[in-house]
């Protein structure tokens, strides 16, 4: 199976940016489409960017101009680049992602574990 896990999120002042990474491992598979969401307490899990199977890259509108989602194939690898943040960006960032497994070409889905990305005002 394809297991997804993030790193990079801390604590940073409004202003501020951090990277997040979503590195996939397992045997044989590809990466079709993938995304970030973010939960913030009491809120409901949201979409913040996607990558999609035809390689088109969506924002949500809170974080269009500031934060830039991106892929590295070799590596298996996702990345959140936020900039500018806002005291709004706090919450629970999760990576999710799925593709197909090798050999029969099986769909696999996968959830990351979340990482906590906090902004202080």
């Amino acid at each position: 199976q394809v297991q997804l896990e993030e790193s990079g999120g801390g604590l940073v002042q409004a202003g501020g940016s951090l990277r997040l990474s979503c590195a996939a491992s397992g045997s044989s598979f590809s990466i079709i489409a993938s995304a970030w969401y973010r939960q913030a307490p009491g809120k409901k899990r949201e979409l913040v960017a996607q990558i999609t199977s035809g390689d088109i890259t969506n924002y949500a509108d809170p974080v269009r101009g500031r934060f830039t989602m991106s892929r590295d194939n070799a590596k298996n690898t996702l990345y959140l680049q936020m900039n500018s943040l806002k005291p709004e960006d706090t919450a629970v960032y999760y990576c999710t992602a799925s593709g197909l497994k090798y050999p029969g070409r099986y769909t696999w889905d996968a959830w990351g574990q979340g990482t906590q990305v906090t902004v202080s005002s």
